[in-house]
């Protein structure tokens, strides 16, 4: 099966080891590799891909990753948050930033990076979902964590 090309906004945050990534994933339900998984699955191309419209939090540490869909989510606040850390970023001091209810970022600088700690909550009501979790995202340069907000907020416009 061909792989499947997701595009949408995407901000990750961490290192191939230990990340947390808000992103709204659209797939184009034209592709081939859709049509072939939506035919397997037994339902629509359309269907198979979503709306394209729902934000998700994924996470990873040390291969042991999950997620969630975040209804009612909107465009706005994952701007106002990318906005906040990129403000907090800017003022070279420890902060704390939130995104809702379901993640926090703690960061302290350490030299030309920062050391980021993300504390993620799945909604509540998901009974057999993803349990809270605290992530050490490891010291990440001020410099990539600068331009990868910036390159989600454009993506946002």
């Amino acid at each position: 099966m061909s792989p499947i090309a997701v595009e949408g906004p995407e901000l990750s945050l961490g290192t191939a080891e230990s990340y947390v990534a808000l992103a709204r994933p659209k797939i184009d339900p034209t592709q081939p590799g859709v049509i072939a998984a939506a035919r397997d699955a037994g339902v629509s191309p359309e269907e198979f891909a979503g709306p394209g419209d729902v934000w998700t939090l994924m996470y990873d540490a040390d291969g042991d990753g999950d997620g969630f869909e975040l209804p009612g989510a909107r465009d706005t606040e994952a701007d106002a948050f990318a906005e906040q850390l990129q403000q907090a970023l800017a003022a070279a001091e420890p902060f704390t930033v939130e995104a809702g209810n379901f993640l926090r970022l703690d960061a302290r600088p350490a030299g030309a990076d920062w050391t980021v700690t993300a504390h993620v909550t799945p909604p509540e009501g998901e009974e057999d979902g993803p349990a809270a979790r605290t992530l050490e995202l490891g010291a990440l340069p001020a410099s990539e964590l600068l331009a990868e907000l910036e390159q989600f907020r454009r993506e946002l416009a």
